[in-house]
């Protein structure tokens, strides 16, 4: 009948530990994973942002250089048309100038032929001869009088011709001087959009190498989103198995239990019946029997482990006691589905263990375990309460922080540890057990 009993147990024990949650290292690193998407797509975004930003304002001084080059070509324009209006009045200065000449010119030889002629006719004594020739006083001062006025009129036409040659002259150089000048403006204005149309180049090449930064960075931003989608994709279902692994761990510990509540019951009338001693030899003879089924029992939960734990909960330890004695195995490696303190164990079997080292019986997973002992807030907390995350499980320092098996990122990698920081991350509840 033992032998029955004890192939029950371990064929429970067995499905007990298929149902197990999936690897909490495994969700644990999904996480992580995640929240370095999350982190590199927070960078890829604000990247992308201070590209569009230098990009904004790159496209602004590119409108004001357009504006500045419009404004150049419409000065260059502007001169053009003064320079032209400029070129055509020096044109007709110089026309008026070769007609001003041609006047002066006539006019002195107008002159040069009357002197010539009144000499001619005078044999050089023209005063003698007026006065020879004048029939009265009165008669040759009006014909001296005439004659001054001839030279005086020569005289004073030949000097404004040289007045209006000279004015015309004086203009023409005034009007060369101030096409040299319009020119002049022209040749910096022509230079200013050269350097302008070189710097709008050179923005707009920038610019565009701004865009293909500012493409490459949203095409990051865009894979790292369906990144996180397919991460979130796998703690969906990795929470789905744990929770229906959990589902089937506690169906197959009430199976369990029901099986060696029979197999107690059966074995205990089996001993009642071929028992020929006295009936408080019968009743010795039953503790016994039931003291060597629950040893069993927990030899099965164990898996095998060299760690077994009594279903007990009559301990007197202290939560210090509970610290102290989980600390021992820092460093120790972590083993999914191990119940090894010294040689491998998980999340949950690490809090089973501890617990079973002073009496206190813990289910074998850990969303099992949220629903042992009594629930204490976070402000309640002590050292030697239980702390239940999604999928995982540890015991509280009292300091805030720790001890757990565990092999995930981003704490150091190793097994057995301590976390300083009992709020890393969401929990379900906190259990006390002592």
């Amino acid at each position: 009948m033992k032998k029955r009993f004890i192939c029950l147990s371990l064929v429970l024990a067995m499905a007990a530990a298929q149902a197990m949650p999936v690897s909490a290292a495994r969700k644990d690193e999904v996480q992580a994973e995640k929240s370095a998407t999350e982190s590199k797509l927070s960078q890829a975004e604000a990247n992308a942002a201070a590209l569009e930003e230098k990009k904004n304002a790159l496209m602004g001084e590119i409108d004001t250089t357009q504006q500045e080059l419009v404004s150049v070509i419409a000065q260059i324009d502007m001169l053009n048309d003064e320079i032209t209006e400029k070129e055509k009045d020096i044109e007709k200065t110089k026309e008026d100038l070769a007609k001003a000449e041609a006047e002066r010119d006539e006019q002195y030889a107008a002159m040069c032929k009357r002197i010539q002629y009144m000499y001619e006719n005078g044999s050089g004594d023209t005063w003698a001869q007026i006065l020879l020739e004048s029939d009265s006083i009165a008669s040759m001062l009006t014909k001296a009088e005439n004659t001054q006025k001839v030279y005086d009129y020569d005289r004073e036409e030949l000097k404004k011709m040289k007045e209006t040659v000279q004015k015309v002259t004086d203009l023409e150089t005034k009007l060369e001087g101030e096409k040299g000048e319009l020119e002049s403006a022209k040749d910096e204005q022509e230079g200013m959009q050269k350097s302008l149309e070189s710097k709008m180049e050179n923005l707009k090449a920038t610019a565009s190498d701004y865009e293909t930064q500012i493409a490459n960075a949203e095409a990051q931003a865009a894979e790292y989103r369906q990144l996180i989608e397919q991460q979130n994709a796998e703690l969906q279902r990795i929470q789905q198995e744990e929770e229906a692994a959990a589902r089937a761990a506690e169906a197959a510990r009430k199976a369990q239990e029901e099986a060696a509540a029979r197999a107690a019951a059966q074995a205990a009338q089996e001993q009642a019946a071929s028992s020929q001693s006295s009936s408080s030899e019968s009743s010795s003879s039953g503790s016994t029997q039931s003291s060597s089924s629950e040893s069993t029992y927990t030899e099965a939960v164990s898996s095998g482990s060299s760690e077994s734990y009594s279903s007990s909960s009559s301990s007197s330890a202290t939560g210090a006691q509970i610290v102290a004695y989980a600390e021992q195995f820092i460093g120790n490696p972590y083993v999914y589905g191990g119940n090894s303190l010294t040689n491998g164990i998980d999340c949950s079997g690490f809090t089973q263990q501890v617990f079973a080292h002073f009496g206190y019986s813990l289910p074998r997973v850990s969303d099992a375990q949220a629903s042992c002992g009594v629930e204490v807030s976070w402000s309640e907390h002590q050292a030697g309460d239980i702390i239940v995350y999604p999928g995982h499980v540890a015991i509280l320092t009292g300091d805030g922080g720790i001890v757990h098996a565990s092999n995930s990122a981003p704490y150091p990698q190793g097994g057995i540890k301590y976390t300083s920081n009992a709020l890393y991350r969401s929990y379900i509840a906190i259990r006390r057990i002592i």
